[in-house]
């Protein structure tokens, strides 16, 4: 059985350790951790692994994150995906920090990366990880947040909260989305 695991986030450097690019740090430590690496291909970059008897490819869209559908679409396509086997995790304003929230579906809550997902797909009907980011930023400047570094305090505490959302992302391939629903989703 075959899994999509997306992360979302924005290619470059000056995005590299942005909040708005979690998706991409989640699977870049899982990558490591799985002792795999990411290789550029269309559309992305793309790490293959096994998880007992189930193939995950993990995709990092190079579409950049409001295009990331282009991307999540022809992956999908490609590998013969079932939509219930995606799983894009992507930072959540309105959980507070590390927080994390599976869900089998529902809106992009004005998330633009999630939006152009389900435009592609022609559903919302696919799960999602939310890492949350928390919301602690001034009136009006909500873009410098998600595009600012985490502060020294959650740099800290973010390997830990990165290994908990792993585990998350194990647990949805392995056991199924309402497992690690109950298991995760107050953790």
């Amino acid at each position: 059985m075959k899994y999509l695991i997306v992360g979302l986030g924005n290619i470059g450097d000056e995005y590299r350790d942005t909040r708005h690019n979690i998706g991409f740090k989640v699977l870049d430590a899982f990558a490591e951790a799985s002792n795999t690496s990411f290789s550029t291909e269309r559309y992305g970059d793309i790490a293959r692994m096994r998880l007992k008897n189930k193939q995950l490819i993990l995709l990092k869209p190079s579409t950049f994150m409001n295009l990331s559908g282009n991307a999540v679409r022809y992956w999908v396509e490609k590998e013969s995906i079932d939509i219930d086997n995606i799983l894009v995790i992507v930072d959540d304003l309105a959980l507070p920090f590390g927080a994390i929230r599976i869900k089998p579906k529902g809106s992009d809550a004005g998330h633009n990366g999630l939006k152009n997902i389900a435009q592609m797909l022609g559903t919302d009907e696919y799960p999602r990880l939310r890492f949350g980011i928390g919301n602690d930023f001034p009136r009006g400047r909500q873009i410098e947040y998600v595009l600012g570094s985490f502060s020294l305090d959650e740099r800290q505490k973010l390997p830990i909260r990165i290994d908990v959302a792993i585990d998350a992302i194990k647990t949805f391939c392995l056991a199924g989305i309402q497992t690690a629903m109950c298991d995760f989703n107050n953790k």
